[in-house]
């Protein structure tokens, strides 16, 4: 989901921000819809470290160069939307309760609303489409959403996250690595499993530093 945001945010506040954004951007815009030719060339361009991530990004890498579009079409399909429905129901509300449309969604419509967070115009499925919520955190690592508004100050991102998609976005990688139709995007699941975990972690460690700085302040 392309989203459109009436509220006003700050800059993103540093280099690693931005590269949080670019990579959630990443990951949603290979889960809104399969790959074109010139994506798969891009991707085949990609890079990585010795790390888990950047290893991940390279198998993606060796993947992608080697990957037919049509082939990754047909497989998208049969993973995500299929005849009748996909092998995977990549929403919140299903991986949450086991039904569409459910309370998981309603909560994320709210928390959206309030951050002024709108669904674009010509997209259909709900927001807690595990794309379009990719795109969110896109959004707010690069500061175009303020998730400030509501009502956890500088932990909004966090709290949003934490909310919205660490309870189910790891199982959703897990699945989708397995899925039987799943090749191009057992690499694409790799990467979004790892940089989730990298998220979940990331957060705990400022959640920490924030509760120890809190209480040493109190001390002083």
């Amino acid at each position: 989901m392309s989203t459109a945001s009436t509220a006003q945010a700050e800059p993103a506040r540093s280099e690693y921000e931005m590269l949080r954004a670019q990579q959630w951007s990443l990951i949603a815009s290979l889960l809104v819809a399969p790959p074109d030719r010139e994506t798969l060339a891009a991707l085949a361009g990609l890079t990585g470290d010795d790390t888990a991530l950047g290893q991940s990004y390279r198998v993606l890498a060796e993947t992608a160069a080697t990957a037919d579009v049509d082939d990754v079409a047909r497989e998208y399909f049969e993973l995500f939307m299929g005849v009748g429905r996909g092998e995977l129901l990549p929403y919140a509300s299903f991986y949450l309760t086991g039904f569409l449309n459910e309370r998981p969604l309603a909560d994320l419509r709210r928390d959206l609303a309030m951050m002024g967070v709108e669904r674009a115009d010509g997209r259909f499925e709900p927001e807690d489409h595990i794309a379009s919520m990719a795109e969110v955190m896109s959004g707010l690592a690069a500061g175009h959403f303020d998730a400030g508004v509501l009502g956890c100050g500088a932990a909004g991102q966090a709290g949003f996250f934490a909310r919205h998609l660490e309870p189910w976005a790891t199982q959703f990688f897990d699945d989708l690595a397995v899925a039987p139709s799943a090749r191009f995007y057992r690499a694409v699941a790799e990467v979004g499993r790892i940089f989730t975990d990298i998220e979940i972690r990331a957060f705990a460690l400022e959640a920490k530093a924030h509760r120890t700085s809190g209480s040493s302040a109190q001390k002083i």
